[in-house]
């Protein structure tokens, strides 16, 4: 089993579930001197998250405990080796034991991307869930998102919350 550090879509359980067979077991953490940006270059033009550091900085995540070949799905599904390289980082748990984690950060950044309305609402979906503070929350919603060009592909990212 391996610790997996999710900031951004995959803290959705209901998101990292269609691509993973995941563990549901899971506990909230804070990657310190880092901020979340939206800035890595996706596949399909839009921005996706990542942490790069910021002194001072706090972002909210979670830590998931999966069988260790999970991680070699999850680097083909976040693109290892086409935006996101795998890192391990330290992290600190709610209970604060401090723990090493595999995530993904950004190797390919454009701060004028802005996050497709379905990808933002994965994280707000995942942050809601997770208990993350109400003030983290209002800073997520408060990010500017655009509407996908394509209508399906909305249609299916949003169709696993049976809105």
């Amino acid at each position: 089993m391996r610790f997996y550090l999710a900031y951004g879509s995959n803290v959705s359980i209901a998101r990292l579930g269609q691509r993973i067979a995941v563990a549901r077991e899971w506990v909230n953490a804070l990657i310190v001197d880092r901020r979340l940006a939206f800035h890595k270059i996706g596949q399909d033009g839009s921005g996706k998250c990542d942490i790069p550091v910021h002194a001072g900085g706090v972002v909210h995540g979670v830590v998931y405990r999966l069988p260790a070949d999970s991680l070699a799905v999850l680097d083909r599904i976040e693109g290892v080796g086409a935006g996101y390289r795998r890192k391990t980082l330290r992290v600190r748990l709610e209970s604060g034991e401090e723990v090493s984690a595999e995530t993904y950060v950004a190797t390919a950044v454009d701060p004028r991307r802005r996050p497709f309305s379905w990808y933002l609402r994965h994280v707000l979906e995942g942050a809601r869930a997770a208990g993350f503070p109400a003030t983290y929350i209002d800073a997520l919603t408060a990010i500017e998102s655009v509407r996908d060009p394509d209508a399906e592909r909305e249609a299916r990212e949003l169709s696993i919350y049976h809105d």
